[in-house]
């Protein structure tokens, strides 16, 4: 059975059969939602955070198919193997040990034989005596100045799940760091960083795993010509976090620290890592940054140990597939009704849509279905004033809302038609997800609201560094639960691959150009030739 295409599978028809009994009037959302014991039933507390999918588009029917499909693929299985350092990663022959990065038992984890918990320990060590030297002024710049700023350079997953958790966190930024971000290559990115720093207080850190991604480079050369030109020695304020022997690893590149990451932890798993190890730690304070571990750690053994009604993000995942295969919708909203979280949406969009974004099995046998949803997501309540009029009258698509039942700012009690600030937050969380379960009729189409819209609630207790661990765990395991029901590999991305390529060679030809003014552009496309020339000024 297992060899049968997905679709064929008896498991996958019976939710077929189900998701058109959905769309009878019958089964609409707002019939659901007023049923009293629905939020008891359809929700589960779990992994230090509460999920409530009672807005979801199922029954207990549903939910009994969904669970014997996890049974059939057997995800949790298969995420213990991942845990245990099964080289999940088939097509890199690669272990997926991000999970092992926030371990804090000594229980071994093999990697081919190697039990990784010790480098993993040692590294982390390493930072904690590092940053401490920091924040002591026992590490100062070439000047003998402290450092002020951080920018890290990175792309990708080598800095969006940091500056998700950075700027949730903000509030404890208690050491007189300023965290900046240089990812992208674009020459104003960096001369907007340049201009708020100055050279003689910046720590660069430098994070990427082959120490050859193009952006890096072009930024970290940036970087160095910036600080010869202010009196600056580069190796005093830079510090690498980059694989074993990498060029950014090498004695010959001398750096103020180098931290090590590691082939079974991919870029987009690596918040956890020496990844957001280094700057997070800086920026928060190791302590801090331990707390945030730990918080992962809880929603990791969550996921592995929970039974599967009550496990919340393999529920989460299993939604996703209904919504996705049976339901239909190809998108997927991410709302928290906290701006702290507002880089969360960024970080799930790589997490997710390059893990899931897969068209052949881990066997590279063509999918039968679709994996993967396109990911988007603003906070709220701004989002309600951009893009909730297409989720309330046009193309539908589910949504988390995310809420937190205690503001980082609570010292400010001013109200406003008889509530605060906060209060009037958490009534538009409720308010949306309400809204677009139930919808509204009317005599005229164009305030008429057909609802039948499924959402879900996450609740964290507070924007503390362990909740913030636990719902970054919680995507991670849901993403990777769905892949696994899909059979496809969501640790490799090469889907990125040809882009860069073309890069390559474009980038040749331009360097062709700026060496001899006079080359012509190859005119095999004339498209690309028409964008060459217009760079360069040759056409209006």
């Amino acid at each position: 059975m297992a060899d049968q295409p997905l679709t064929s599978q008896p498991i996958w028809q019976k939710l077929a059969s189900s998701a058109e009994k959905m769309e009878l009037p019958e089964y609409h959302l707002r019939h659901f939602v007023n049923q009293k014991t629905r939020v008891e039933k359809y929700s589960v507390s779990g992994g230090g955070l509460f999920y409530d999918y009672s807005r979801q588009r199922v029954d207990s029917q549903v939910m009994g198919y969904l669970f014997e499909l996890a049974e059939n693929r057997k995800i949790s299985e298969k995420f213990n193997q991942m845990m245990t350092g099964a080289h999940v990663n088939v097509t890199e022959d690669r272990a997926a040990l991000h999970t092992a990065a926030r371990q804090f038992s000594d229980e071994p984890v093999y990697d081919n034989g190697y039990n990784v918990i010790p480098e993993i320990k040692a590294v982390r060590s390493r930072i904690k005596e590092f940053v401490q030297a920091i924040h002591n002024g026992d590490i100062k710049g070439s000047a003998g100045l402290p450092f002020r700023d951080i920018v890290v350079i990175g792309i990708g997953g080598s800095y969006l799940g940091t500056e998700f958790v950075a700027t949730a966190l903000e509030g404890l930024g208690d050491k007189r760091l300023n965290l900046h971000f240089l990812s992208n290559v674009d020459i104003d990115s960096f001369g907007r960083i340049a201009s708020r720093i100055s050279a003689e207080t910046t720590l660069w850190i430098v994070i990427s795993k082959s120490y050859t991604t193009t952006e890096t480079m072009a930024n970290l050369n940036q970087a160095k010509t910036f600080m010869k030109a202010n009196g600056v020695t580069p190796e005093s304020h830079l510090v690498t976090v980059t694989s074993k022997g990498s060029p950014g690893d090498d004695p010959k590149n001398p750096a103020l620290a180098t931290f090590h990451m590691f082939d079974y932890i991919g870029g987009r798993f690596s918040v956890t890592s020496a990844v957001g190890g280094v700057p997070l730690s800086l920026y928060l304070g190791y302590e801090r940054f331990e707390k945030l571990l730990k918080g992962a750690e809880e929603m990791d053994r969550h996921a592995a140990e929970a039974p599967h009604q009550q496990n919340a993000p393999l529920i989460a995942a299993l939604i996703s597939v209904w919504n996705n295969n049976f339901l239909g919708y190809e998108a997927q909203g991410i709302i928290p009704y906290s701006s702290p979280l507002s880089k969360l949406a960024p970080h799930i969009q790589q997490l997710y849509m390059e893990s899931n974004g897969k068209g052949v099995t881990a066997q590279g046998i063509p999918l039968d279905v679709n994996s993967g949803v396109i990911v988007f997501g603003e906070p709220g309540t701004n989002a309600q004033h951009s893009f909730f009029q297409l989720a309330h009258q046009g193309r539908p698509f589910p949504i988390d809302f995310i809420g937190t039942l205690n503001p980082f700012h609570k010292g400010y009690k001013q109200t406003s038609k008889g509530v605060t600030n906060h209060q009037e937050l958490w009534a538009n969380l409720i308010a949306q997800s309400q809204a677009l379960a139930v919808g509204k009729p009317a005599g005229n189409p164009a305030n008429a609201f057909s609802g039948n819209r499924p959402s879900s609630t996450i609740l964290l207790e507070s924007l503390s560094p362990e909740n913030i661990g636990r719902l970054l765990s919680f995507y991670e395991a849901k993403t990777v639960f769905e892949a696994f029901v899909w059979d496809i590999n969501p640790f490799d991305q090469f889907g990125v691959e040809l882009g860069k390529t073309m890069a390559s060679d474009i980038r040749n030809e331009i360097a062709q150009k700026n060496k001899n003014p006079g080359y012509e552009f190859d005119n095999r496309d004339p498209v690309r030739k028409f964008y060459l020339e217009t760079l360069f000024n040759l056409k209006p």
